[in-house]
């Protein structure tokens, strides 16, 4: 299994498209594996004959973990830097009165280690007061967490649910229609289990499309209106990266580039794709990247410089027909940068001395309290929706 992304430790198996015997070429596609990130496929590194493989569809295995077995000729071993260990190996041919020996080669293949990286500071989760080793070792089984608890109904002491609590409630469950739950919305939850352990706050602020929509009219190709939103928010951290920030004990660590992300929609669940270096980038510039993005997206196929890595993210849920909400930042993240639904609200125009209809939409920042305080958020924000009123600035 390759190393898939910076953040992934494993993959599962959904589709093999190889059988044993089968004579392939370098760089084809072997299997189809799905991260909580993306699905995408493993493939040969050089040529020759599929010899076994040790891979179930439907089931996971880490980084490094060996899938199969492909018959290679020495120099192709070689070339893919496999080193070959020399060993000897007793003969049935006698020389006189002692038996010959030969040396054949033995593929040694390099370990993988997968990187996976989390919080710059460990956040422990509040809950349930008191958990017991056996309870502990019961949720450790089923794949549940602390935060779980709170809807099981506890009959310990100060409410503290017991194993036996648990066990009532999942024999309960069993009267119940249930699904299975994809890997991708297991990856969302913990994602956002992770993130609450957090102080998180959200401000909001009204913002006038009308020029924005004008200047849309005269772009080909026509960007989206959360990439209006994404570029403002980079030029925005490019002058001042701290909201963006990592606290890390009595140090706020400033992001290294303006790497910002956006939410689209997927199957059962939500996938972030990444642009990088966008307060370097016009927005001219990033309309066929972020198009491109957004397609691999839906896909679930984007490639691994794509993933991760960002310090904010934008999420457009007015696609929703939503004109408010409080979305969540992703756990190493500080800050997300929302759009609802723009409508026609009535303004008043000093000049005219009478109100005019204007398109408007809501901007919302929810950020987390420990780096960010509402004022800071609130002038971060404002900046943010002044240079969305001027769209050729962005």
């Amino acid at each position: 299994m390759p190393q898939l992304g910076e953040s992934i430790a494993e993959a599962t198996v959904i589709q093999i498209l190889v059988k044993p015997g089968d004579c392939v070429e370098a760089d084809q596609n072997l299997m189809e594996v799905e991260t909580n990130k993306a699905t995408t496929t493993v493939t040969s590194p050089c040529r020759g004959e599929v010899d076994i493989i040790t891979a179930h569809c439907h089931e996971s295995y880490p980084v490094g973990a060996i899938l199969g077995k492909i018959r290679v000729s020495d120099e192709d071993a070689v070339a893919f830097g496999v080193e070959t260990e020399l060993v000897k190996v007793e003969t049935n041919e006698f020389i006189g009165d002692q038996s010959s020996t030969e040396k054949v080669g033995r593929l040694q293949p390099g370990a993988v280690d997968p990187t996976v990286r989390g919080l710059p500071v460990p956040a422990s989760i509040s809950g349930a007061s008191f958990i017991s080793p056996r309870m502990k070792a019961r949720m450790a089984e089923l794949g549940l967490h602390a935060a779980d608890l709170a809807g099981i109904a506890g009959s310990g002491a100060a409410g503290r649910v017991t194993i036996q609590d648990l066990e009532k409630f999942l024999q309960n469950l069993d009267k119940h229609q249930t699904t299975q739950a994809s890997t991708m919305r297991v990856a969302v939850a913990d994602a956002m289990r992770r993130s609450w352990t957090r102080p998180l706050a959200t401000v909001a602020l009204p913002v006038s499309l009308d020029a924005l929509l004008a200047h849309r009219k005269s772009m080909e190709p026509k960007p989206g209106p959360a990439l209006y939103a994404l570029r403002a928010l980079s030029i925005a951290l490019g002058e001042n990266s701290a909201p963006a920030g990592r606290l890390v004990g009595h140090k706020l660590v400033h992001p290294a580039a303006i790497d910002i992300g956006f939410a689209v929609e997927a199957e059962d669940g939500v996938l972030v794709p990444v642009l990088r270096d966008v307060d370097k980038r016009s927005l001219k510039d990033l309309v066929v990247r972020y198009n491109e993005l957004v397609q691999l997206a839906r896909q679930r196929k984007l490639p691994n410089d794509a993933t991760g890595g960002s310090i904010a993210t934008v999420t457009n849920f007015g696609t929703f027909g939503l004109t408010w909400a409080t979305p969540i930042p992703l756990p190493e993240q500080t800050l997300v940068l929302g759009m609802g639904a723009g409508k026609f609200v009535p303004h008043w125009n000093e000049d005219s001395g009478k109100f005019e209809p204007v398109m408007e939409a809501n901007l919302t920042l929810s950020f987390d309290h420990r780096v960010l305080d509402g004022g800071g958020a609130g002038r971060l924000l404002a900046r943010i929706a002044s240079l969305m009123t001027k769209p050729n600035q962005l």
